[in-house]
C-alpha cells in the first residue's frame, strides 16, 4: 500500500532532542542535510508531509518552510487531535500515512498508521509500537532512512537513483 503523507515529530526525531541555548537565550537546534534531501524528495515524488512537535521552536519554523513543508502544528504535546485534522484535511486513511515519533507522546499515532517508526535511540515503550526503528539515531538521518523506505514501497527509489546515476 503506497503511503501519501508523512508526519514527524521534530525533537529527537528531525534533531537529536538536545537543546542548547547561547548566553543571550537563543535556541540553538541542528538538523542533518541527509533528511533535508530526503524529505526534498519525498515531496517531489508525491508524498505530502507534516510535522507536530510538543514544543514551539522559531528553529522549526525556518526548517519546515526551508524544506517546503507546509503543515506544521507546534506547541502540541497531545498529538492526537492534530493527527485527526491533518488526516480530514488531506482526505487520507491512517493505512496511507507513516509517522516518525520517539517519545510517550507519539505512541497514540504510532498506534494509528499504516507505517509506524521510531528512531534507534528511542525508549524501548515506543519501539513496542513500530514497525520500523531507524538504524540512526534522532537527528542523524533517521527521516531519510524512512523515507527512502517510502519511496522503495510506492515504487519510486530506482527512478530517483536512475535520475542520479546516469
Amino acid at each position: 500500500m503506497n503511503i501519501r503523507l508523512l508526519i514527524m515529530d521534530v525533537d529527537g526525531v528531525l534533531t537529536d532532542g538536545r537543546i542548547t541555548y547561547t548566553s543571550s537565550g537563543e535556541e540553538i537546534k541542528s538538523f542533518h542535510v541527509r533528511d533535508g534531501l530526503g524529505i526534498k524528495l519525498a515531496k517531489k515524488f508525491g508524498i505530502e508531509l507534516a510535522i507536530i512537535s510538543a514544543r514551539f521552536s522559531k528553529i522549526t519554523e525556518l526548517r519546515a518552510k526551508e524544506l517546503g513543508i507546509d503543515i506544521v502544528y507546534q506547541g502540541h504535546f497531545e498529538k492526537l487531535d492534530i493527527y485527526e485534522e491533518i488526516k480530514k484535511k488531506l482526505n487520507v486513511t491512517d493505512e496511507k500515512i507513516s509517522f516518525i515519533g520517539d517519545d510517550l507522546n507519539d505512541i497514540p499515532i504510532l498506534k494509528r498508521v499504516g507505517l509506524p517508526a521510531t528512531v534507534s535511540d528511542a525508549p524501548d515503550v515506543v519501539k513496542r509500537f513500530a514497525q520500523i526503528v531507524t538504524p540512526q539515531m534522532g537527528g542523524q538521518g533517521a527521516v531519510r532512512h524512512l523515507i527512502e523506505i517510502i519511496l522503495k514501497r510506492n515504487n519510486k527509489w530506482e527512478e530517483i537513483v536512475n535520475t542520479y546515476s546516469i
